[in-house]
């Protein structure tokens, strides 16, 4: 008599996606007389997008509604090509998600949890393991892999986290407010893993948040929502060359330094920041004569340069903006 066979795994779905890897028409949901999103029509490309807004702007709903988790009440979205109302599955096997929650498994090793989630995703046990023992390498916790989860830090939950949502390597991935609860120092380094995660990894990315600074250090498309209406959705790019300054981030001197710039004609004034510890200046950049001054004085006076990028207010500008423009318009209809 034949040994019976076994039939294989069925394939993953192989993704269409073509163009925007996010497409949504009329999207909404309501929860009785509570309209969470409001009409949301968007085409985003395939980027690490920043998806903005206040605490109740409608960021986890739309989250969740785009991965087939929740259905909406009205309208249609497309993710990696799948419908989100019919092909929820085919979302998923295509899409990672790093929920805010933290409902981590705590009496579980980093490497069984993820190597669990890997085989959840269609990995066979021996792949599964080998993958997740590479992904946590890839996020900072190969040396922790073996602990167990409630002996970690906050930071290190989150890059567990993390590790689950790219282990089955994902076209994209969801990451709804990566660096909550997080210090100054893990923030940045959660920063760096995210940057990494598209800019090497080819893995786009939704970037979740309520922080302006967050979002442009590593995202180059940004959507702003406010109270579950879409109020902007364009590449980060077109903000940044709206301003005419930069941020400068000093171990130390920040006042020698501004007098250093205003001596040749640069104006330069300090600003504060929640989540930075360091000293910084705002500084007006009308040409690249500014960037030579500042390589210049920071060698002559041995400054510690820490950062410099284009500055967070050029964002937060086009977020009040809109935001504001949005509230007025709502309020008037």
């Amino acid at each position: 008599m034949a040994a019976p066979t076994t039939a294989p795994p069925p394939a993953p779905t192989t993704s269409p996606v073509t163009g925007a890897i996010i497409e949504t028409r009329g999207f909404t949901k309501r929860y009785g007389k509570f309209l969470a999103l409001d009409n949301i029509t968007l085409s985003i490309p395939s980027a690490s997008v920043g998806l903005l807004g206040a605490n109740g702007a409608g960021k986890s709903t739309l989250i969740r509604s785009l991965l087939g988790v929740i259905k909406p009440s009205g309208g249609e979205a497309k993710v990696v090509g799948f419908d989100t109302r019919t092909q929820g599955i085919s979302v998923r096997e295509h899409v990672g998600y790093m929920p805010e929650a933290d409902a981590l498994p705590m009496a579980t090793t980093a490497a069984d949890f993820v190597g669990h989630m890997a085989e959840m995703s269609g990995l066979p046990p021996r792949q599964a393991r080998q993958r997740a023992a590479d992904v946590l390498y890839q996020v900072g916790l190969g040396e922790e892999r073996y602990r167990l989860i409630k002996g970690f830090s906050t930071g290190m939950r989150q890059r567990v986290k993390l590790a689950q949502a790219i282990v089955h390597d994902p076209k994209l991935v969801f990451l709804d407010e990566p660096t909550a609860g997080m210090d100054p120092q893990g923030r940045d380094e959660m920063l760096e893993l995210v940057e990494r995660i598209y800019r090497s990894m080819g893995i786009s990315v939704v970037f979740s948040s309520h922080i302006l600074e967050d979002i442009e250090k590593v995202c180059d498309y940004v959507v702003i929502l406010d109270g579950g209406r879409l109020v902007a959705s364009q590449p980060l790019g077109d903000v940044n060359a709206q301003t005419g300054e930069i941020a400068l981030q000093l171990e130390s001197g920040a006042d020698g330094f501004a007098q250093a710039l205003a001596a040749q004609g640069i104006e330069a004034r300090p600003y504060e920041s929640e989540t930075s510890t360091y000293e910084q200046l705002l500084i007006r950049a009308d040409g690249d004569h500014v960037y030579d001054a500042v390589r210049d004085i920071a060698v002559a006076q041995h400054a510690v340069i820490r950062g410099m990028r284009s500055q967070a207010r050029s964002l937060e500008d086009i977020y009040l903006g809109n935001v504001g423009a949005a509230r007025e318009e709502h309020h008037v209809d």
